[in-house]
């Protein structure tokens, strides 16, 4: 970092956004935490540590900062750019769907383009009236099915994760946003360990990042959870196992939406014979589909074929 000659130049919160960005960008730090260029993160650190919101005006950035402020606001910059470690493990927040959530190293950090469909009540892609379950499957810090039960109060949204640190950051947001006793939370491999039920919408952003992508992580990413990132040779490990079962859990006019990022075309190459609608987003992000409960039962035993051909395939490797 610049030396502590430098940073004595530095007095207006302008100042602390402009140096810690260009720290930042001298240091190739990666960014999609949540922000998407060094000087918002560096902006959103910056008035953290004043304990400011983002939105705070702009026609106050050139107000000067006393000593310990200039003192915490430089210990965050220098902590984000000698770790690495995403901003929002810094601070243990993010936001999604507008909701703020706690966040740590067990989880990864909010960012999916679903909060876009949840904001919209999932519509067209089913009667947002009739929606009376909802499963949140890998559901992480909970973000996902929080914010279902928001766009759904008066549904049931059960939510489901293997992993046990996740479940615990998942129970302190439910606790956070007074869900404790209305969210329903399962420790579940897939669909393996959820009691039989129907639901009008399974809701999914399961690991999908392949073997290759897993190698070129960078630091930033490396520092979540690989269990809530890698799926196999294809990103499709997971989601395979979805596909083969998500059809016995769905009502008769229920939908699947599922996210496989960059594993689209080999989702779409491997299951060609699935009529999928892959969505478009009007703030950004791809790579997410849904499926209709009817065409997942339909096209079962194609599905079952693969998933059949691919435990074999695992067994012989086991041996």
């Amino acid at each position: 970092m610049a030396d502590s000659e430098a940073l004595k130049g530095l007095f207006t919160i302008r100042d602390f956004i402009r140096w810690g960005s260009s720290e930042f960008n001298r240091r190739s730090l990666t960014f999609g935490h949540g922000f998407v260029s060094a000087i918002d993160e560096a902006k959103y650190l910056t008035l953290y540590a004043l304990d400011l919101p983002y939105d705070w005006p702009e026609t106050y950035f050139d107000c000067a900062l006393m000593a310990d402020e200039r003192e915490r606001v430089t210990e965050i910059l220098k902590l984000r750019a000698g770790s690495r470690q995403p901003a929002a493990y810094i601070t243990h927040e993010s936001w999604f769907c507008g909701l703020k959530f706690y966040v740590d190293e067990r989880v990864l950090v909010p960012r999916s383009p679903i909060a876009e469909l949840i904001s919209n009540r999932f519509g067209p892609w089913i009667d947002s009236d009739r929606v009376t379950r909802i499963l949140d499957l890998c559901t992480g810090s909970a973000c996902i099915a929080i914010a279902c039960q928001y766009a759904f109060p008066d549904a049931e949204v059960r939510a489901s994760d293997i992993s046990l640190d996740a479940l615990e950051v998942a129970r302190i947001n439910c606790r956070n946003h007074n869900l404790d006793d209305h969210l329903t939370l399962y420790e579940s491999d897939l669909l393996d360990q959820i009691p039989p039920q129907q639901f009008d919408i399974i809701v999914s952003n399961p690991p999908y990042v392949d073997a290759e992508e897993m190698a070129a992580l960078t630091d930033e990413f490396r520092f979540e959870p690989a269990i809530g990132l890698a799926a196999g040779s294809d990103g499709l490990a997971l989601v395979d196992r979805i596909l083969s079962r998500a059809g016995d859990y769905l009502s008769e006019c229920g939908v699947l939406i599922i996210e496989v990022g960059n594993s689209q075309a080999a989702m779409m190459e491997k299951y060609s014979f699935l009529p999928m609608t892959w969505l478009e987003f009007e703030f950004g992000g791809d790579g997410v589909c849904c499926i209709q409960s009817q065409d997942l039962r339909q096209q079962y035993q194609k599905i079952e074929q693969i998933t059949d051909q691919l435990a074999m395939v695992q067994q012989g490797n086991s041996g």
